[in-house]
């Protein structure tokens, strides 16, 4: 197979060259950024290209955005995602295109040379694969953006002024309403965000933990 790799830390990068050579396919290219990868898929136009989520310059998903925008240039364009950690906004946004080819190993994760190789071999003939971790990790959040969604305009707005840590009388003031109407919204939240009352948790704070996440 022809393939593209983006991986910025060296000894992986290098690694993962000789495991790939060692099993008969080319690696066309060796990329270190995001706006590299890009243009080497573009250019190459790939059997496969392996990818790290994570990568410079700004170390947060730049690998994955990267493989994302190549795909709506050459559609079905196989990519598997190779990386310590999950990114459900884009990875959504890959995996859920319809057009398959495409996979998310955890780095952690990959234990077995020949499986792995037939993991990228899977994804080069159009296939998923998808590390249960990664399933597990995207319907989470999932999950918790339709909780988030099901909130009203006002519960948002107060959401938002209680992760800033106004109390109900600021959020009152601020917004020119009763401390009794605060209070109602955000006895509404808490249901919505699937958080029922509890000795131990503090219900507050895991809301702001939940509008922070999303």
């Amino acid at each position: 197979m022809r393939v593209v790799l983006a991986e910025d830390h060296f000894l992986l990068r290098d690694g993962l060259i000789r495991l790939l050579g060692a099993h008969g396919h080319e690696v066309l290219a060796a990329v270190e950024t995001g706006p590299d990868l890009l243009d080497a898929l573009l250019t190459h136009r790939p059997d496969v290209a392996i990818v790290d989520v994570r990568l410079p310059p700004g170390f947060s998903d730049d690998g994955l955005r990267a493989a994302t925008a190549a795909r709506r240039e050459v559609p079905g364009l196989p990519v598997l995602l190779l990386s310590q950690y999950v990114e459900p906004l884009y990875a959504q946004e890959l995996l859920t295109s319809g057009r398959g080819a495409v996979g998310y190993v955890l780095k952690n994760r990959v234990s077995n040379g020949r499986a792995f190789m037939s993991t990228i071999r899977q994804v080069a003939e159009g296939g998923t694969v998808m590390d249960p971790e990664v399933v597990t990790q995207l319907f989470v959040s999932k999950d918790r953006d339709e909780r988030m969604n099901s909130l009203t305009a006002r519960e948002r707005e107060v959401l938002e002024h209680v992760a800033q840590g106004r109390s109900n009388a600021g959020i009152a003031e601020t917004l020119v309403i009763s401390e009794k109407a605060v209070a109602k919204h955000i006895s509404n939240i808490f249901p919505k965000l699937g958080l029922h009352s509890s000795d131990s948790d503090n219900r507050r704070v895991l809301a702001v933990l939940a509008y922070l996440e999303r």
